[in-house]
């Protein structure tokens, strides 16, 4: 389906760099892929122009590089550089629950509640793409209620880069979900219990569990 963004009056170079940015955090664009321009600005509805500035937007956060003489590519991280990226999301993601635990209201409380539901009687949970979306809906949640403007730019570029992770069989997740399911219902009721310090470690906690596995894969050759 073609979305004609020429025909709205808001900054095409920001809706272009919105929409790009949607497809690399849902894998429609895949890391390593080329971005390919001219079929993006026709099913877009606009010119080359925008669509190169938004581009040049997602390099400078390090979401795609510009290869030259062959276009633009989403960025492919290696697993070192996933270790840096989840240490600082272990940190601030851990504050951001803090902050979650302090400040969420009751009209919130109910919403978290409902995340992971499909999967609270799955024995063995095998769709990992539904997985890995109410992960990312999880995540984000927690940010928009407990970042404020700058930390809450900085986190959700960082999830971006951790949810279109290059592992493809498994949609990004660096760890099973019948591992990690476990680990995302007690920060969920630590938030709803309104207990600061508790959502903190529980949230820190998860994102130690990936880091050691992230760095045992590094050390056994993994890339």
């Amino acid at each position: 389906m073609i979305i004609n963004l020429g025909a709205e009056h808001e900054n095409l170079d920001q809706k272009a760099y919105s929409i790009l940015k949607d497809m690399i955090m849902e894998r429609k664009l895949l890391p390593g892929q080329k971005i390919p321009q001219e079929k993006l600005a026709r099913d877009l509805g606009i010119s080359r122009t925008p669509l190169i500035s938004a581009l040049k937007f997602l390099e400078q956060e390090k979401l795609v590089e510009s290869v030259p003489r062959r276009g633009f590519f989403v960025r492919l991280f290696s697993k070192e550089e996933m270790v840096y990226i989840f240490e600082l999301r272990e940190v601030l993601e851990g504050l951001a629950a803090r902050r979650a635990a302090s400040k969420i209201s009751d009209s919130q409380i109910t919403e978290l509640g409902g995340f992971f539901k499909k999967f609270f009687k799955q024995k063995n949970i095998c769709d990992f793409k539904a997985y890995a979306r109410e992960d990312r809906r999880f995540h984000n949640f927690v940010i928009n209620i407990g970042a404020k403007e700058f930390l809450k730019s900085i986190l959700l570029t960082t999830n971006i880069i951790s949810f279109s992770y290059q592992v493809l069989e498994s949609e990004g997740l660096i760890r099973p979900p019948n591992e990690t399911i476990r680990e995302h219902l007690a920060v969920i009721q630590a938030i709803k219990d309104r207990k600061p310090e508790a959502a903190e470690e529980l949230m820190r906690q998860h994102f130690k569990k990936s880091l050691i596995h992230l760095k045992q894969e590094i050390g056994t050759g993994g890339k």
